[in-house]
């Protein structure tokens, strides 16, 4: 039997999938193919899909065929080039650059990490590109895809092994 699982495409401002699509966020620079750490871009390629992570004080476990790991307090993500955990999951306190996984507004409710410059990370291309809920009025992101939390809640059911993000100008 053939996986339900879908593929997504970002492109120009919209986020598709078989027999959908939503308005979506990227990088305030843009879609770029040459990525770097802190410049704003989201990166150009097609990358997997791995797991989800939930506020679990914010919301029930969502449905998805992701892994699906709630996130804590102490959760961080390092974008520290130079530091052996680059573009990872650590815990805080963390000696080196990161980025605070438990925020006050609703962003990182859901994130679903994409394998950009993950499976050996690469010094400098670029950490943290995530697919997660964006701002009401879908302000640029720091490189991330952001769609609606009630879109993305309602996509995640779909998503699973083998799922993945095309991200394209």
């Amino acid at each position: 039997m053939a996986s339900a699982f879908v593929d997504l495409t970002y492109s120009g401002g919209r986020l598709f999938w078989p027999g959908g699509a939503t308005p979506a966020a990227c990088g305030c620079s843009g879609v770029r193919a040459d990525k770097r750490e802190g410049d704003g871009a989201s990166p150009a390629g097609t990358f997997p899909l791995w797991c989800c992570y939930y506020r679990p004080d914010r919301l029930a476990a969502p449905r998805t065929g992701l892994s699906l790991i709630p996130l804590r307090p102490n959760d961080g993500w390092c974008d520290d080039s130079a530091d052996l955990q680059y573009n990872r999951l650590v815990s805080l306190p963390y000696p080196a650059s990161h980025e605070d996984m438990w925020h006050d507004d609703e962003l990182y409710d859901l994130v679903v990490p994409t394998g950009y410059n993950m499976e050996s990370p690469v010094p400098g291309r670029g950490s943290a590109i995530f697919l997660h809920v964006a701002t009401a009025d879908f302000q640029p992101t720091a490189g991330c895809i952001a769609i609606a939390r009630d879109a993305l809640l309602a996509l995640l059911p779909r998503l699973g092994p083998g799922s993945t993000l095309t991200i394209r100008s």
